[in-house]
């Protein structure tokens, strides 16, 4: 997944207040930093806080062409409702990472697809912080993938999220983190 002819379409979804669209800015963010291409398209539900919520983010070496994403190449599913509903969008071949605290059952997609189950919550919580269950997920999907690293997103991380928020810098830094060591646990990565 490097050279001139990188290109990444990831979705992230799950309910509105597990952190969807931070993530998403996140991962655009550190790409950015990296000197990638990006674009960031954020959907909220109706509801916001409990509705459903996801973003589009594409990565790539060249210029990009359309932000939205209809089959991505990844996807990060916090819980079992956005799993349902974007993983039959997700291209042959491509990479799974779930929230296993909140989904468990096995998904039933393409035998192709990767599938990363990381217990997102449980690992947070272990951190002294349920919200960073989705700072785990990110870890987890940069360890796994390789072009950008949870460090990577670490040194990112003061700039993407609103000043008022930083005294959650340490513990949204140790989850991305986490989510790296736990993927190279698991995975071998």
């Amino acid at each position: 997944m490097t050279g001139k002819d990188f290109y990444e379409e990831i979705v992230i979804a799950g309910f509105g207040g597990q952190g969807i669209m931070l993530a998403g800015k996140l991962l655009a963010q550190t790409a950015m930093r990296a000197g990638k291409e990006v674009t960031y398209m954020p959907s909220y539900g109706a509801e916001v806080r409990g509705g459903t919520a996801n973003c589009m983010v594409v990565i790539a070496d060249r210029e990009i062409a359309c932000p939205v994403v209809s089959k991505p190449d990844s996807l990060i599913v916090m819980n079992k409702a956005s799993l349902n509903k974007f993983g039959p969008r997700l291209k042959n071949g491509g990479l799974l990472i779930m929230n296993s605290s909140l989904i468990d059952s096995k998904p039933e997609l393409d035998d192709s697809i990767e599938v990363v189950a990381v217990p997102a919550d449980e690992l947070a919580v272990e951190l002294g912080s349920h919200k960073s269950a989705n700072m785990v997920a990110i870890g987890a999907y940069l360890q796994k993938r390789e072009y950008l690293t949870p460090e990577d997103a670490a040194q990112a991380l003061p700039e993407t999220i609103a000043r008022r928020y930083h005294k959650m810098l340490g513990v949204n830094i140790e989850a991305l983190r986490k989510g790296g060591e736990f993927v190279r646990s698991c995975c071998g990565v």
